[in-house]
């Protein structure tokens, strides 16, 4: 068994396909829209779906909005160089709700921003 993917229910479907595929380099994989239902599936992610963890970005047609709850944590994303990939997201309109530095009671490098909607995504520094 493998995780194959993670669903965020979005109310904007254009800005938040802006915000994953410009904004945090993220290829949009398949995209459907369901009539009968009301709704489109958009999935994006950093590579194929047959080897990749992708996300599931669902648009109800008829809500143009969430409350995110305090069950929802975070997406968590691994960059290479976490302060040229803050400088980047900011240059492109995108809002850091925590600027890079260790973590809490660590030394790890992270950071984090919010998508459109207001889910968190936290970036950790992979690379020393």
């Amino acid at each position: 068994m493998r995780i194959l993917h993670t669903m965020l229910r979005v109310g904007n479907l254009e800005k938040s396909l802006d915000f994953y595929c410009n904004v945090l380099d993220m290829k949009l994989l398949r995209q459907k829209d369901y009539p009968t239902g009301k709704f489109t599936l958009a999935f994006v992610g950093y590579g194929d779906e047959a080897d990749n963890t992708v996300i599931e970005l669902t648009h109800n047609w008829d809500t143009d909005s969430y409350d995110i709850g305090s069950g929802y944590g975070h997406i968590a994303l691994g960059v290479d160089d976490i302060y040229q990939t803050i400088d980047r997201i900011k240059s492109l309109g995108g809002r850091v709700t925590r600027e890079p530095g260790p973590m809490k009671h660590g030394t790890t490098v992270i950071a984090f921003v919010e998508d459109p909607d207001g889910y968190k995504i936290e970036l950790i520094q992979t690379k020393e």
